[in-house]
């Protein structure tokens, strides 16, 4: 059953639900599960912790999952949050809430992602830190133009990528015991001394690591209108994408804490590239860390493919530029979007150019940031709405409701509240950058009147 579908929206739904979960996976599983368990292992140096936090991520995520499949379900359409947010509240929230999501959390995770894959580049290929910039705007816009030629090949990129990303991390999380120079010992004790080793702010530390490497759960809600029978897919595909992650993440620390005893894991920085050389040595090190290269490549395909789609959402209400609204009529993409995406991007790389030093890890700081508050909009806007609209057709209605999701809410407050604490500028920034889209909105709103 399809509800509701915009008038204006000319996208045509040919992804699969397989396409749908493949999409969530390559949105989830980037670099956040080779860059933090060591991170994590510091602050809970307990194996039965370690396993503990990321199973709790999972499940926080799921709380979120839970809410959004009401909501995906609710309006199939495309813009995710946007749409709800407008709903439930008026248009300029619905506005502020997507330039958030466009402008700052997709062009700055693109621009993030396109950075860091260049600069992981650089040693196999051999060139200097001059190299990186046109390395990291060369692959934002091929990428960008496999996905402006069509949904599909953009999809099949994505299915290619992230079926080779779950069967490579399986696979080496069941060949390394077997092949490997471990030790099960490592593994041990799963609950004996938990509560001795690790206060509970420190677990509560370690979430915000765990929930950072959950984030991109929830990104087929942005291209429901392009999701065959949506209305019963977008929540399968936030379930099983969700379902999947979560296994992964718990092989991989298994493989991880196998591979070396927790000491030395609290002090790697890349733990699957030091879990890799410690099993198979230093050819198995080099190995893994191409693979997180095809892993960061295989997100940033995932996020070029969805982001253009709020800009669409928001122009085909008449709140964006114009133009931005159009469908190519023979790819039947948002082309318009995806070129003035890839454009943005473009520009901040060489703005942030300036600042190497900073970039990554400054832009990732951003990104979370503003990622929580859109987490947190999109909840409140399911409160909202199942107040006002009692009697709208629920596909599917929030396991839970109300006491689970607001356990998302209040877990993403939480976090949000430790970065304005601990990141006050890169917190300010986005705030100040939401502040930002009111005089374009009062600026679109007039246009929308005069034409």
């Amino acid at each position: 059953m399809e509800t509701d579908r915009h008038p204006k929206d000319q996208l045509k739904p040919v992804l699969s639900l397989p396409d749908a979960v493949l999409l969530i996976v390559s949105s989830v599983v980037g670099s956040g599960i080779f860059l933090t368990p060591g991170r994590i292992a510091d602050l809970l140096p307990h194996p039965g912790l370690i396993f503990a936090a990321w199973l709790a991520g999972g499940a926080l995520s799921l709380a979120g999952a839970l809410a959004n499949a009401e909501l995906g379900a609710m309006f199939p359409h495309a813009g995710g949050d946007y749409v709800y947010l407008r709903e439930a509240f008026h248009r300029v929230a619905g506005f502020l809430i997507g330039w958030l999501t466009f402008v700052i959390i997709f062009v700055g995770t693109i621009a993030t992602l396109a950075a860091g894959f260049a600069a992981g580049l650089a040693p196999w290929l051999g060139y200097g830190p001059d190299g990186i910039l046109p390395v990291a705007i060369g692959v934002t816009l091929l990428v960008s133009a496999i996905n402006y030629v069509g949904v599909r090949w953009g999809a099949l990129a994505n299915n290619v990528t992230a079926g080779g990303k779950i069967l490579a991390l399986f696979a080496f999380g069941m060949i390394g015991p077997f092949v490997g120079d471990g030790d099960s010992a490592n593994l041990r004790p799963i609950l004996a001394g938990a509560t001795d080793v690790a206060p509970l702010a420190a677990f509560g530390m370690a979430l915000s690591p765990v929930l950072f490497s959950y984030l991109g759960w929830n990104s087929t809600i942005y291209v429901a209108s392009e999701i065959k029978d949506a209305s019963r897919n977008v929540p399968r595909s936030l379930f099983l994408g969700l379902a999947l992650c979560t296994a992964i993440y718990v092989v991989m620390n298994a493989v991880y804490l196998y591979a070396m005893p927790i000491e030395e894991l609290r002090t790697v920085d890349n733990a699957g590239e030091a879990a890799a050389r410690a099993l198979f040595g230093p050819v198995g090190g080099r190995v893994l860390a191409g693979f997180v290269l095809a892993s960061i490549l295989g997100t940033l395909n995932a996020t070029v493919l969805v982001g253009p789609r709020i800009a669409y959402a928001m122009a085909i209400d008449g709140l964006f530029f114009k133009g931005v609204d159009a469908a190519h009529v023979r790819f039947n993409t948002p082309h318009v979007a995806i070129v003035l995406q890839a454009g943005v991007t473009v520009a901040l790389l060489v703005v942030l150019e300036r600042f190497p030093s900073s970039l990554f890890v400054s832009a990732l700081d951003y990104t979370t940031f503003a990622i929580l508050l859109a987490m947190m909009a999109g909840l409140a806007a399911l409160y909202r709405l199942r107040r006002t609209q009692p009697d709208r057709p629920r596909p599917y209605k929030a396991w839970g409701y109300p006491v689970v999701p607001i356990v998302y809410f209040i877990a993403c407050g939480a976090i949000a509240s430790a970065l304005m604490v601990g990141q006050p500028r890169e917190s300010g920034v986005v705030l100040l950058g939401v502040l930002a889209g009111l005089p374009c909105y009062r600026s679109f709103t007039k246009q929308r009147r005069n034409g």
